[in-house]
């Protein structure tokens, strides 16, 4: 999981002291520089579990999302992961844990068309790291098997990006994300030099969206990262298509994502539609084998089938299982969970 923050580990007391310190820094600006209105408090607190070749992993995790306004046109975001794992070993279960920040950002809204975005951001390549990488947003636990390409190993960038809505018309949309990130090796911060952007059209009446990305590695041996996405909810539906396609110097990939909720037994609240069968395809490809780019380093395939269920009070429960092909060996892997999604003001406004 990223989440791209999962396989990384500290022991130490330092980086949860200054994570500690970083909050209440965000906290503190916001509430003494918040004229308009009230700062949320966000994100997901779950309790996950991964079974690979008959062992275990188990997961408590959560995420917290703070969004704090300053004023009419500053916008303060930040988002944090803090989880322990306990997964089996020699002589019983071995224990690890994790602290970090997933972005520290400020964003200057200058109109509709533009916005200046300043910090450590998520990288704008393709639409899972920004969109669905959140832990109470993915219907699965794991991140499809191309998503690091082009997100320069860590997923977020140190620098200043623009984005913003290009064009808007009532049967069409341009939207835009341009980036550059200087190279970082803060342990909390790192990052990788680097520049590039996405380009989304959308339709409203099909609801359907199309992008374009491109990213480029400007340190050490450069190269070129391009990217596609597709999302479709047709109207007056539950049905959902996503996909994405990434192209680097050493790989490519694609997966493909659908989910469906019945309203044909009282609706998506009843019983029945509460209910939510997913299923995802995804391919990887080798160029070649001189760097993995997060990427497995022989071809594979992976089917991923899941039922999710999706209980009152934004809680859901997660259960999954994929079946992966590969020249290195096929496996299996059982995933369930539950994942509750809070909401709620950081005080109270004025």
């Amino acid at each position: 999981m990223p989440r791209f923050l999962f396989s990384l580990q500290s022991s130490t007391v330092a980086r949860r002291t200054r994570l500690i310190i970083l909050t209440l820094i965000m906290l503190c600006v916001s509430r003494f520089g918040v004229a308009q209105d009230t700062p949320l408090l966000s994100g997901g607190v779950g309790f996950l579990s991964n079974t690979n070749a008959g062992n275990t992993t188990y997961t408590p995790i959560i995420e917290p999302l703070l969004a704090a306004p300053i004023g009419r046109h500053f916008l303060f975001e930040s988002r944090a992961t803090l989880l322990e794992a306990f997964s089996p070993g020699p002589n019983g279960y071995i224990h690890t844990h994790f602290t970090g920040l997933n972005y520290f950002q400020g964003d200057y809204i200058a109109s509709r068309h533009f916005t200046i975005v300043g910090g450590s951001f998520l990288i704008p390549f393709n639409s899972y790291n920004e969109r669905l990488s959140p832990l109470w947003i993915g219907n699965f636990q794991d991140v499809p098997l191309a998503t690091n390409l082009g997100l320069m190993g860590t997923g977020t960038g140190v620098g200043g990006m623009v984005r913003g809505s290009a064009i808007s018309r009532p049967k069409y949309s341009i939207d835009y994300a341009t980036y550059f990130s200087a190279r970082s090796g803060n342990e909390q911060f790192n990052s990788e030099r680097s520049a590039g952007g996405r380009a989304s059209l959308y339709l409203p009446e099909q609801r359907l969206e199309v992008g374009l990305s491109y990213n480029r590695l400007l340190q050490g041996t450069h190269e070129n990262f391009y990217g596609s996405h597709v999302w479709w909810e047709p109207k007056d539906t539950a049905f959902r298509l996503r996909s994405e396609y990434a192209r680097g110097h050493h790989a490519q990939g694609y997966w493909i994502e659908a989910d469906y909720r019945t309203q044909a037994f009282g609706g998506l609240e009843s019983f029945i539609g509460r209910f939510e069968p997913l299923f995802r395809m995804q391919q990887t490809f080798r160029r070649d084998t001189i760097v993995s780019d997060g990427v497995p380093l022989v071809n594979t395939q992976q089917a991923d089938f899941g039922l999710d269920y999706n209980l009152p009070h934004s809680v859901r429960i997660l259960t999954s299982y994929s079946r992966q092909f590969s020249s290195a060996g096929n496996a299996n892997k059982w995933e369930t969970g539950i994942v509750y999604r809070f909401l709620f003001p950081a005080w109270k406004g004025k």
